[in-house]
């Protein structure tokens, strides 16, 4: 499938986390004006939402001179969603949610709104690890960066650039199989490593189910979970810890 003409700007966005939150980082092909440019970066502590903001928002930077038709293919339907429908009744809510809460990322969304303003943009959501050739790449870049490795990024001539960044066609089996391996990869079984519980912002780990239950029981608003590795007790005392500051 082709949904691009070959004078426009074309951009693939992607972001990554390890731990929501953790390390992260994101990922971006843009080509225009007959150069195709690679960008991605990384942050200690972010996430996964966060960097496909960051890369939308970088990407459409390294733009800020260009006045053509912009397609923007993020795999996020929190980005593309956000910028396209929720982002109006934020505003006019005072960015609050339709629940009444802040929004979460609200420096982010300011931050887009500012780089799309006056630009001709297309926003369209590919289906991530799923063979689309411009999203595979940014993919790997932010992996990359979410690993802690700079990958070589490549700003050259758009014809000597080696990704069809045309072609957004997907392969449905090829997405079916990923997620299947990422739910067997993700899935939990076996004894604790630890229990996790937070009551008015103050996260405690238990060596057992009775010690986590003995301080949950019977009180409100407690968070309590059953973890099963030393990172992911790490990984989740952090989030917790964080969003007791909020």
């Amino acid at each position: 499938m082709k949904d691009m003409k070959t004078d426009a700007a074309t951009i693939f966005t992607d972001g990554s986390s390890s731990g929501n939150p953790g390390p992260g980082g994101w990922g971006a092909v843009v080509v225009a004006e007959g150069r195709a440019t690679e960008l991605g970066g990384g942050e200690k502590h972010t996430t996964n939402n966060r960097m496909e903001l960051v890369a939308a928002i970088e990407a459409l930077k390294s733009l800020d001179a260009y006045n053509g038709k912009i397609f923007i293919y993020p795999d996020s339907s929190y980005v593309v969603k956000g910028i396209t429908s929720w982002i109006h009744n934020w505003q006019a809510k005072g960015w609050k949610t339709a629940g009444k809460k802040d929004v979460e990322n609200r420096d982010l969304w300011e931050r887009l709104l500012a780089v799309v303003e006056g630009k001709d943009i297309k926003w369209q959501v590919v289906p991530g690890h799923s063979g689309v050739p411009g999203n595979e790449r940014a993919d790997e870049i932010a992996t990359g960066y979410t690993k802690g490795t700079q990958p070589k990024l490549f700003r050259g001539a758009a014809g000597e650039y080696g990704i069809n960044v045309s072609d957004i066609s997907h392969d449905p089996k090829k997405k079916a199989a990923h997620d299947a391996s990422k739910k067997t990869r993700t899935k939990k079984t076996g004894p604790a490593y630890s229990y996790v519980s937070a009551i008015d912002g103050k996260v405690m780990t238990h060596a057992s189910w009775g010690e986590c239950e003995k301080r949950v029981k019977g009180v409100p608003n407690t968070r309590f979970k059953k973890v099963f590795s030393a990172e992911e007790e790490r990984v989740l005392v952090a989030e917790w810890k964080h969003l007791g500051k909020k």
